[in-house]
């Protein structure tokens, strides 16, 4: 019997040995092709779940999303919407006879909301504003739905562009105010609030009565940190002023018993920036607004009452994963409802059966919808991405913790290479995330299996700056960017090494926006790195300072406006790579997209330039149309792409086989660095 026995344990293993070897990594197309799951929203007898799924469209070299709907036991998954330019923000009636969404079809010149009877069929257009639509939100009678807009430019405006008479005012009047707007089912739309601002977060209460808002000087985001906490009547009176400072409020909701205004700000107690968001509350009457829990390591970044006003839930940052927790409003107890090693993500509360529903991002399967309900283990509802478990051979993932220079306990996550043996050592990239405030979490990320199934180590470290480890973790970085997280981002490294995993002769680098700003400090840092490459990443943090859209994180960071009197500039200049860009050995790529608002494009160039003529291997590609991240499709397949042939020149790992669009011919395939 026991050779029995063991006769089967090794045909079973030998069989998943066999079936592993099937699976094969994920290839840099594949990683594009992958769907996505936003926006789930539970219907109000809670028995149907509409869903956005997006996937590349590379006719339109864009993702497009569609509406679906599955029941919430994971039966009957469909498709309810199939427009040309795609579909988003599902929205069910209170009364679960419709859904609207919004969507541009025809000879719609920008997107209008939409409606579609739950029961099928066409959906209708309901808006003509010339303005797209946003932040929908039903009245809880189904007649009407709130949603915010710009406004439109006047005769004279158009007139003057019309005739290209159009020189403007920077900041002053090369924007349009967004306001709060209400439309019943046949399109008659109000405006609900006038003035020289804009309306940048609202919600509805329950009963319908009442609008708790955020207003700005502006849309733009220079003025986020000018905007307030303000409460109104649903029809636009009696507007009150909740909060006055400057920080960031957030997510502003009424209390069920109408007494108080929930919201949280990335503040203190004192309402001083920059600390980790948390949960506020502060009366409707008018008063101080308090802090609910101000010492917790984590970051808030969602919240919502119960029914019953007594608590709070919210989605937690812990780090290098993020759960939902809830808050006893009288006594400040906290309950962890989630806990393990993923991402919660698109969480929504259904108040009328108290189920929360969101999505579930795990090491080894992209983000799925779940459902919590009271009482209940949470469970999966959909399986859309079972093909990935079948397909494609899976990396480990594995929590890591070392010490920083200082002794400080530092984080982060280690994807081991696909067909990883124990013993052997690799090439290890060192990948990091961008804010700074953000932190990498536990999750199926797509670009890290990409690399760990090409035979790399990925190491994603949440170096000092980064969310989800206390307030004094996040602001070490006042008063001089980079102090210890640069120091904590190479100790992470000589961890890997420490492990045996890691090649220490094999060394990679590479990040974006704040990931591109250490991967420009590391490369004037050491000479440890074989190759980096920098996206969106800044060079000169005095040049930086004025032509950015965002400042309100740099000012701590150096303790001042490079325009001040006394102003820091020998604290912004020593803090910049270009400030020891001389030192610079190692080849580095720099990309950017040519409209970047945040870290415009300039600050690649001066980095450029610098390697460029003290002759260190450097090229710079520039992506016409894109932001502060690219988006278009082919602009993903070959970022992506150049950085693996550049990383793979430098390590003389030899060339770079590139892949193709889907039906493109191999002659559109990329050359190889020169």
């Amino acid at each position: 019997m026991r050779r029995s026995a063991l006769a089967l344990a090794l045909v079973l293993a030998a069989s998943a040995s066999a079936l592993a070897q099937q699976k094969r990594p994920l290839g840099v197309v594949d990683m594009i092709q992958l769907p996505a799951i936003q926006d789930p929203q539970l219907s109000p007898d809670g028995a149907t779940i509409v869903f956005v799924l997006d996937g590349p469209d590379w006719k339109a070299n864009r993702r497009l999303g569609h509406l679906y709907r599955i029941g919430a036991d994971g039966t009957g998954q469909a498709q309810l919407t199939f427009g040309e330019r795609g579909e988003s923000s599902p929205r069910w009636s209170p009364d679960g006879r419709r859904i609207a969404f919004l969507a541009r079809r025809g000879d719609d010149t920008t997107s209008q909301i939409y409606v579609l009877d739950a029961g099928g069929g066409e959906a209708r257009r309901v808006t003509t504003h010339t303005t797209a639509p946003g932040d929908l939100t039903w009245a809880p009678d189904s007649r009407l739905l709130f949603f915010t807009a710009a406004n439109a430019p006047n005769a004279a405006k158009k007139e003057k562009q019309r005739l290209q008479d159009d020189v403007y005012a920077f900041e002053e009047t090369n924007f349009e105010h967004e306001h709060l707007w209400v439309t019943d089912l046949e399109g008659a739309t109000t405006q609900i609030t006038f003035g020289d601002y804009s309306v940048t977060d609202y919600t509805l209460s329950p009963s319908g009565s009442t609008v708790a808002m955020t207003r700005a000087p502006s849309p733009l985001l220079e003025h986020m940190r000018n905007s307030e906490v303000w409460v109104m009547d649903a029809n636009g009176g009696n507007a009150r002023r909740i909060t006055t400072n400057e920080v960031v409020e957030s997510e502003p909701l009424v209390s069920p018993d109408g007494a108080e205004v929930l919201f949280t700000a990335d503040a203190n107690e004192r309402f001083e920036p920059y600390f980790n968001d948390k949960l506020f509350v502060a009366p409707r009457a008018g008063g101080a607004a308090r802090v609910l829990l101000p010492d917790v390591p984590y970051q808030v970044t969602n919240a919502q009452w119960t029914p019953d006003g007594r608590a709070i839930v919210f989605v937690a940052n812990h780090g290098v994963h993020a759960e939902l927790m809830q808050v006893e409003v009288a006594t400040r107890r906290v309950t962890a409802l989630t806990n393990g090693d993923h991402t919660v993500g698109n969480w929504r509360f259904h108040a009328r059966t108290g189920t929360h529903v969101f999505t579930l991002n795990t090491p080894a399967r992209p983000g799925e919808i779940h459902l919590l309900a009271p009482g209940a283990a949470m469970r999966r509802v959909t399986r859309v991405f079972d093909h990935v478990d079948t397909t494609f051979a899976v990396a480990r993932q594995e929590r890591l913790t070392w010490k920083g220079q200082d002794g400080a306990t530092v984080e982060g996550l280690l994807y081991y290479p696909v067909n990883y043996r124990p013993g052997q050592r690799y090439p290890l990239l060192v990948f990091t995330h961008g804010g700074p405030a953000a932190s990498d979490t536990f999750g199926f990320s797509p670009e890290a299996q990409v690399y760990a199934g090409k035979g790399y180590a990925v190491l994603r470290p949440n170096y000092r700056g980064s969310t989800g480890y206390g307030d004094t973790f996040l602001r070490e970085m006042r008063n001089g960017y980079f102090k210890q997280a640069h120091l904590d981002v190479l100790a992470g490294a000589d961890a890997v090494i420490a492990m045996g995993v890691a090649d220490p002769d094999r060394l990679l680098k590479k990040g974006w926006s704040a990931g591109g700003h250490m991967t420009n400090k590391l490369v004037t840092f050491t000479t440890r790195f074989k190759a980096a490459s920098s996206g969106a990443g800044a060079a000169n943090w005095i040049s930086m300072y004025a032509q950015s859209d965002h400042r309100a994180f740099r000012t701590p960071w150096f303790g001042g406006t490079p325009w001040q009197v006394a102003a820091p500039i020998d604290l912004y200049w020593e803090h910049s790579p270009l400030r020891h860009v001389a030192n610079v050995k190692t080849p580095t790529l720099f990309l950017v997209g040519q409209e970047d608002p945040r870290v415009p494009m300039p600050q690649s160039v001066e980095m450029y330039r610098a390697l460029k003529y003290n002759g260190v291997p450097t090229r710079l590609w520039v992506a016409p149309r894109e932001g502060h991240g690219w988006a278009e499709l082919r602009h993903v397949l070959f970022r992506v792409q150049i950085e693996l042939e550049w990383f793979q020149k430098w390590l003389s790992s030899g060339d770079y086989e590139w892949e193709v669009a889907p039906g493109d011919p191999p002659a559109l395939q990329r050359p190889a660095i020169q």
